[in-house]
């Protein structure tokens, strides 16, 4: 495996430059060119370097070691009948902004790998992979089929997995290296729903939020928000036909022209009250006839979004206090101030709820998008193990009906996963985890996170992250140590061979 150290990194590198974010899809690439190009690049490789490949029509695939049934002496008797399935994912979320290394270089730097998605799931990918192969080139022969599968729209949906199981088995048992070391028991619920208000028509004078928008992914923390603010005149609010110039340009009296100026200026002090007061990163700029506020929050994972900045809720804390004239938008940041504001457990939302098991229940609101007609806020919920779906719509339809708000479920929900810590799958997994790295303190874990243990039977997330280590997933300037990669490699070869070996 040590031999391994420079290609690993190399593969690793070569994955990460590829834009895996899903796109819009074209022949036989359902997820984009990108995703479809990562994809094409793994296959090939195991195909030169003889391992069996599957392909689901571009919905994802597999990379096969195929396993064998031997007599005493050694002599293949039989293809092995069970499988061993260890499932990553080659697509990434967007990289965000503000990053000190090229999100698609792969840059080697500090020890480390620089890049969007070393950390998940391209490092584990690579890992996992050469684990295979240091084993094989080794001699041995599994007595279960080995099955590295190969997701390619985690971060979106998990259509792909879907399609790709409806052509190929459930392998028997199996592990997915996209969490934390030591092994993972349990994964929280989670919801993805939009939560939205319906504006009425018509408009109002004077200042006016017109739009914002905010957030790439339901799984992020935004780390970016923008709004747009407009001065509504008199006469356009009671729907009297603006007088035009022979330009073609809409006329502005010197009343209407006064009293935008005198509105914008009074946004800009209040940026700068709001920055001095709250050390908020915020600033605002003249757009045409608009004013454009920008937020920046700081990016991370949905699962964790008490590590980041929501720059949603840094905007709604500043919007709250300007006069805006168009009541509908008002109210909405208002709601959002007092139900969601930068709290991060559902308290506002009447939601909050815990278990010892796995914790507190979590809120990410991940995007928005407010216009003239609507508001929608698009919400990422990770429960407790110990409680239901229903139970928190149950709890969040009572705020929202109490506030004139409606909620919508969107696809990729999923229920909680929950082993036992003496299941006898988790004791071997911390066995070998143990023995590979001598932590005798460390014990399984629940986490908010959604791997893709939840899409089979017989699974569970198991590594990379090691315990102490820097959380990189979904933010900026995501990295993985090469001495972590080559150190979950061996694990991985290890487990490999315990859960392969013949009884």
């Amino acid at each position: 495996m040590d031999s391994y150290r420079d290609e690993v990194v190399g593969l690793l590198r070569e994955l990460v430059s590829f834009q895996s974010m899903k796109a819009e899809p074209a022949d036989g690439q359902p997820f984009g060119e990108e995703v479809h190009k990562v994809y094409a690049c793994m296959l090939a490789k195991a195909e030169r370097e003889e391992f069996e490949t599957f392909d689901a029509d571009g919905y994802g695939g597999h990379i096969e070691w195929a396993g064998a049934i031997t007599d005493e002496r050694g002599e293949i008797i039989a293809a092995a009948d069970e499988t061993l399935g260890i499932l990553v994912h080659l697509d990434v979320v967007p990289p965000g902004s503000d990053w000190t290394y090229d999100p698609w270089d792969g840059e080697v730097a500090e020890g480390r790998v620089y890049g969007r998605g070393t950390a998940d799931n391209k490092g584990a990918a690579a890992a996992v992979y050469y684990a295979m192969k240091a084993l094989k080139e080794s001699g041995y022969v599994p007595a279960k089929n080995v099955r590295l599968i190969l997701g390619l729209d985690e971060e979106t949906g998990w259509s792909g997995l879907d399609k790709y199981f409806e052509q190929a088995p459930f392998p028997d048992f199996g592990f997915a290296p996209d969490a934390d070391f030591p092994v993972v028991n349990g994964e929280k619920g989670m919801i993805l729903c939009e939560i939205a208000r319906k504006f009425e028509s018509g408009r109002a004078a004077g200042l006016c939020l017109r739009s914002i928008s905010g957030g790439n992914a339901p799984n992020m923390v935004p780390d970016r928000c923008r709004a747009i603010l407009v001065y509504e005149e008199e006469q356009e609010a009671k729907g009297v036909k603006s007088k035009k110039n022979k330009a073609g340009k809409v006329k502005t009296g010197v009343k209407d022209a006064d009293m935008r100026e005198k509105s914008f200026s009074l946004v800009r002090e209040a940026v700068l009250r709001f920055r001095e007061k709250t050390n908020a990163r915020i600033v605002c700029k003249g757009v045409g006839n608009a004013l454009e506020i920008a937020a920046q929050g700081v990016s991370a994972h949905g699962a964790v979004p008490e590590n980041g900045l929501n720059a949603i809720s840094v905007m709604m804390d500043f919007l709250r206090d300007l006069p805006l004239a168009n009541e509908d938008a008002l109210e909405f940041v208002g709601f959002y101030h007092k139900r969601i504001g930068y709290e991060t457990d559902g308290k506002g939302l009447g939601i909050a709820m815990s278990d010892k098991i796995s914790g507190s229940l979590t809120v990410n609101t991940g995007m928005i998008d407010l216009g003239r007609e609507a508001a929608i806020l698009t919400v990422n919920i990770r429960y407790p193990v110990s409680k239901s779906e229903d139970d928190v719509y149950d709890a969040l339809r009572t705020v929202l009906d109490e506030n004139g708000l409606g909620v919508v479920k969107l696809p990729g929900s999923m229920d909680p996963l929950y082993y036992a810590p003496d299941d006898p799958f988790i004791k071997l997994l911390m066995e070998v985890y143990r023995e590979n790295t001598g932590d005798e303190r460390s014990t399984p874990i629940t986490m908010g996170g959604a791997s893709y243990a939840r899409s089979m039977p017989g699974a569970v997330a198991f590594g990379m992250r090691f315990p102490g280590e820097e959380e990189t997933m979904h933010k900026k300037d995501e990295y993985i140590r090469i001495d972590s990669l080559i150190k979950a490699a061996h694990i991985y070869a290890d487990t490999i061979f315990r859960l392969t070996r013949p009884d």
